[in-house]
C-alpha cells in the first residue's frame, strides 16, 4: 500500500471509532484552564491583588518630585518717593521657579500599617486564586459526573420502558384470552409512563450537565458521546491519612479558603492601625534644590539659587473625631471578619468530616449495592419461572424489575457519589491537586481505544 492509502486506512480506522476522541475529566479539566472565564478572571483578580504589595511599600520609599512654572507678570507698585508722596510703576517682567524635592520617610506609623496591610491584601489575593484553582477541579468533575450518571439514568428509563411495554403487550394478549385482568395491564401502562418521564427528566438533567461542561472549555454544549465513560470494575481508592485527626490539622493549615480569610483578618487588623495613626507623628527628611526668579514682588529682578536639607515633623492636634470615629468603624469592620473566619471554619471543618464519612461508607455502599444486584437480577429471573409455574402473578414481575432497575440507578449515583466524596475530602482539606484529578481520571474509559 502506499502512503496515501495508509493515511485513508486510518483516518477509517478512526472515524469507525468515535471512543478515540473521549475525552476523560483530566482533559475537560485541561481545557477549562484556557477557557473558562472564571477561572480566567480569577487570575486578572490575583494579578490585581499582587500589587497591593507594592501599592503598600511605596509609602515607606522616598518621594522625589519636580515643580517647574514660567509666566508674564503684569504689576503696579505704589511706593513713597523722597517727597513723602505716592508713586506708581507699572511693571511687566516675566518670573521663573523651578524645584527638585526629595522626601523619605523616618517615622510614619500610617505609611507602616498600610503597608502591612498591603503585604495581607496580596496573600489574600494568593491564597484566594488556590481556592477558585481547587474549585475548578471540583466543578470540572461534578459536571462531568452529572452528565454521566444522567445517562445511566435514560438507559436505565428506557430499559425500563422497554420491559415494560412488553409487559403490557402480554398482559393485553392474556386478557383477550380471559387469563388476565385489567389491573395487570393498567399497571404495566403506569409504570411505562412513569419511566418516560423519568427519561424526560433525566435528558433535560443531561442537557445542563453538558451545556456546563461546554461553558467550561469555551463551546455551547458538547455530546456525551464525546466524555469517557466510567469503568464499571473501577477499585476503590486508599485512604490515605486514614484518621479524620490528620485530616482535620490539614484542613485547619491548608485549606485556601480559610487561608483567606485569616488574611482578610489580617488586613482589617491593619486598617485599625492605619485609622488610629491618625493620633501620631509622622518625621520625615527632606532636601530641596529650587530656583526662582522674580517669582514675588518681592524678589523684582532677583535670582536666587537655594540648596536645602532638613526634617520636617507633621503632629496632628484634633481633627474633629473623625480619626477616633474612623478607628472604631474599622475596629468593628475587624470584629466582623473575626466571626466571618470562625464561621467559615465551623462550615469547612463540617463539610470535612461529612466527605470523610462518605469516603468510608462509600466503600460499603458500593460493595453492598454490587450484591445487591446480583439478587435482583436473579430475582427477575425467578419470578418469571414462578409465574410459568403458576405461583406468582405478573405484578410480582413488575416489582421485581422496578428493584432491578432502582439497584441500578442507586449503583451508579453510588459510584460518582464516592469519587466526589473523594474529591471533596482533598478540596475541603486544601490538598486538592491535578495528580488527584489525573488519578480520579484513570476510573474513566480504560476500555481499548478510549484515549
Amino acid at each position: 500500500m502506499n502512503k496515501l492509502s495508509l493515511l485513508g486506512a486510518a483516518l477509517m480506522l478512526l472515524a469507525g471509532n468515535p471512543a478515540v476522541a473521549a475525552m476523560g475529566p483530566f482533559e475537560i479539566y485541561e481545557q477549562a484552564i484556557r477557557n473558562d472565564p472564571v477561572y480566567l478572571g480569577a487570575i486578572k483578580e490575583r494579578d490585581a491583588g499582587l500589587e497591593n504589595r507594592v501599592i503598600g511599600r511605596a509609602g515607606l520609599l522616598p518621594k522625589l518630585g519636580y515643580n517647574y512654572n514660567k509666566g508674564r507678570n503684569s504689576s503696579k507698585a505704589t511706593y513713597l518717593n523722597e517727597r513723602g508722596n505716592n508713586q506708581s510703576d507699572d511693571r511687566h517682567y516675566n518670573s521663573y521657579g523651578s524645584s527638585l524635592t526629595l522626601q523619605q520617610p523616618l517615622l510614619d506609623y500610617e505609611a507602616y500599617a498600610a503597608y502591612r496591610k498591603g503585604v495581607a491584601q496580596s496573600l489574600f489575593a494568593d491564597e484566594n486564586f488556590r481556592g477558585k484553582s481547587q474549585e475548578l477541579l471540583v466543578r470540572v468533575l461534578d459536571s462531568y459526573t452529572k452528565a454521566l450518571f444522567a445517562q445511566d439514568q435514560i438507559d436505565i428509563a428506557q430499559a425500563r420502558k422497554k420491559a415494560f411495554e412488553q409487559q403490557f403487550r402480554q398482559n393485553e394478549q392474556m386478557f383477550r384470552q380471559g387469563e388476565g385482568t385489567r389491573t395487570d395491564i393498567l399497571e404495566a401502562e403506569s409504570r411505562y409512563e412513569l419511566a418516560t418521564a423519568e427519561e424526560i427528566e433525566a435528558r433535560n438533567e443531561q442537557d445542563a450537565s453538558l451545556r456546563e461542561l461546554g461553558a467550561l472549555i469555551g463551546v455551547p454544549a458538547i455530546d456525551i458521546a464525546d466524555l469517557a465513560p466510567l469503568d464499571q470494575h473501577f477499585q476503590t481508592f486508599t485512604l490515605q491519612p486514614a484518621n479524620y485527626d490528620t485530616w482535620h490539622e490539614m484542613a485547619v493549615a491548608n485549606n485556601p479558603n480559610l487561608a483567606s480569610q485569616r488574611q482578610a483578618l489580617e488586613v482589617a487588623r491593619y486598617e485599625v492601625e492605619r485609622n488610629r495613626a491618625g493620633h501620631l507623628p509622622k518625621v520625615s527628611a527632606y532636601a530641596t534644590v529650587r530656583q526662582n526668579e522674580s517669582e514675588s514682588g518681592n524678589t523684582y529682578n532677583q535670582r536666587y539659587d537655594t540648596n536645602t536639607i532638613g526634617i520636617e515633623i507633621n503632629v496632628p492636634l484634633y481633627a474633629g473625631g473623625g480619626v477616633s470615629a474612623s478607628t472604631r468603624q474599622a475596629r468593628r469592620a475587624m470584629e466582623q471578619a473575626e466571626y466571618e473566619l470562625d464561621g467559615k471554619t465551623r462550615q469547612t471543618l463540617i463539610e470535612l468530616r461529612r466527605q470523610f464519612s462518605a469516603c468510608l461508607s462509600g466503600v460499603s455502599k458500593l460493595r453492598a449495592y454490587q450484591k445487591a444486584l446480583v439478587s435482583a437480577e436473579a430475582l427477575v429471573v425467578s419470578t418469571r419461572q414462578s409465574i410459568l409455574g403458576g405461583e406468582r402473578v405478573n405484578l410480582d414481575e413488575l416489582n421485581a424489575e422496578q428493584q432491578l432497575f432502582t439497584t441500578r440507578r442507586d449503583l451508579a449515583q453510588a459510584r460518582y457519589d464516592y469519587l466526589m466524596a473523594w474529591t471533596k475530602l482533598h478540596y475541603y482539606a486544601g490538598t486538592l491537586s491535578e495528580q488527584d484529578l489525573a488519578r480520579v481520571d484513570e476510573a474513566f474509559g480504560q476500555g481499548p481505544g478510549t484515549r
